[in-house]
């Protein structure tokens, strides 16, 4: 099951040319992914949550993102360790600006939209 941010940026992905943003877009979903399965109702278990960060690692190492969104998603991973509902909204929360910055008004909104999402489970 999709989030509607993960919806939002798998629509902004389909319209992304090949290249630097697409790569990002897709980072940046990778990412939301690992965060929103840590929320309610039914978080991911501790050892699933765990495979998901190693995955992420290895899939982000691989892409071509601009430095500051590889450093904004690099820092998300670490925050992450913890696998905690509090460490997804704090992700969330510090992704928007990169998110904005770099890859456009939509994608930071798809990310507002998935931090405004993981208060309310606080």
């Amino acid at each position: 099951m999709t989030t509607p941010s993960e919806e939002r940026i798998i629509g902004l992905i389909a319209r992304a040319a090949r290249g630097p943003e697409r790569d990002g877009l897709f980072a940046l979903w990778l990412v939301l992914r690992v965060a929103e399965g840590l929320l309610p109702p039914s978080p991911v278990s501790g050892r699933g949550h765990r495979r998901r960060l190693q995955a992420l690692q290895g899939r982000i190492a691989t892409l071509a993102l601009p430095a500051p969104l590889q450093r904004a998603l690099t820092a998300a991973r670490v925050h992450l360790e913890p696998a905690t509902a509090e460490a997804a909204a704090l992700v969330l929360a510090q992704l928007v600006a990169p998110a904005r910055e770099v890859l456009g008004a939509e994608a930071g909104d798809a990310v507002a939209l998935a931090a405004r999402g993981a208060r309310v489970h606080l």
